[in-house]
Order: structure tokens, then sequence, then C-alpha cells
């Protein structure tokens, strides 16, 4: 192991906590499941910071980073989708933004060439709000109530940042492969 493979690492770690948070959610361990964000969180700022500080950024962490971070709201928002904490069509918005993304960037790919990755801001938000929203209502359940109206408004908040971020994500990528395109004439 070199010392560059260090952020990798922590990110497959975090990847490895996804299972332990899905089962903590479906036996009712909502403060474990909080804890356990709670390591993926910090986790995810420290890979990122070691890679940053000391230039450890590689191509296999800007695709596991992501991952990591997908992986973990995705199999959270199905979880509490499942165990109706959280409104079905909600979580088929954020499933469908995602299929979308990947199917547009496998498309790009495959008709364009390769591309980089890069969030955009609204992208930034939705990962954002969906974070705030998964730890509001596992605290909610586990904790202390929170009042429905907090609840209701970042469930409506995701929805309008979902969307927004995949119609942001069409037409940036679409625009990007007209113009590769329009070069290639």
């Amino acid at each position: 192991m070199k010392r560059s493979d260090i952020p990798n690492i922590i990110t497959i770690f975090r990847i490895g906590i996804v299972p332990a948070v899905v089962v903590a959610l479906l036996n009712g361990q909502f403060t474990l499941a909080l804890w356990l964000f709670a390591i993926a969180g910090i986790s995810d700022g420290l890979d990122g910071y070691i890679a940053k500080r000391f230039n450890y950024v590689s191509r296999l962490g800007s695709i596991l980073d992501p991952l990591a971070d997908k992986l973990l709201l995705v199999s959270t928002y199905i979880t509490l989708g499942w165990l109706g904490l959280l409104p079905l069509w909600l979580v088929l918005i954020i499933i469908g933004r995602d299929v979308l993304i990947v199917c547009g960037a496998l498309a790009y790919h495959r008709l364009i060439g390769e591309y980089e990755m890069s969030p955009s801001l609204i992208s930034k938000a939705n990962t954002f709000f969906q974070i705030v929203l998964g730890l509001a209502v596992v605290f909610s359940a586990g904790v202390i109530d929170l009042p429905v109206l907090i609840l209701d408004g970042l469930i409506y908040v995701v929805a309008v940042v979902v969307v927004l971020s995949g119609f942001g994500y069409v037409w940036t990528w679409g625009a990007r492969a007209y113009h590769a395109r329009q070069a290639h004439r």
C-alpha cells in the first residue's frame, strides 16, 4: 500500500458502511444509523482533505468518492421509503434522476468520448439537502420527533432540487454532446 492510496481506502471503507446503515435502519436502530452516518460523513471529509492536501487525487478517487455518496444516499432513501418514513414518490424521483445521469454518462462516453465528472452547484445543493433530509428523518424516528412541517418542508425542497439538478445535468451534458458532435463534423 502506498500513502497515495489512503484516500481511496477510506472511501472504500465508507462504501463498506452502507450495508451496516441499511441493516441498522431495518432493525429500527436509528441511533446506530446516525452514528454510522457520522462516521461516513467524517470519512468523506477526511479522504477529500487528505487527497487535496497531499495531492493524492486520482481518477479512481474521483469515481469512488461520488459513488460512495450515492450508494449511501440511495440505499438510505430506499430503506426509509421501504419503512414508510419517506414517500415512495420522492424515492422514485431520486432514483430516476440518478438512473438518468448514469445512462446519460454512459451514452456520452459511448457516443462522444471520455468526460470528467464535475458536480454543479445545484448538484452539490441536491446532495446537501438529501443528506439533511435523511439525517432529519432518522433523527426524528430514533431520537426526538421533529415537527411534521419541518420534515414535509425538507421533502419538498429535496424534490424540487432533485428535479432541477436532473434538468441541469441533461441541459449541460446535452449541450456538451451537441458541441462535441458539431466540432467533429
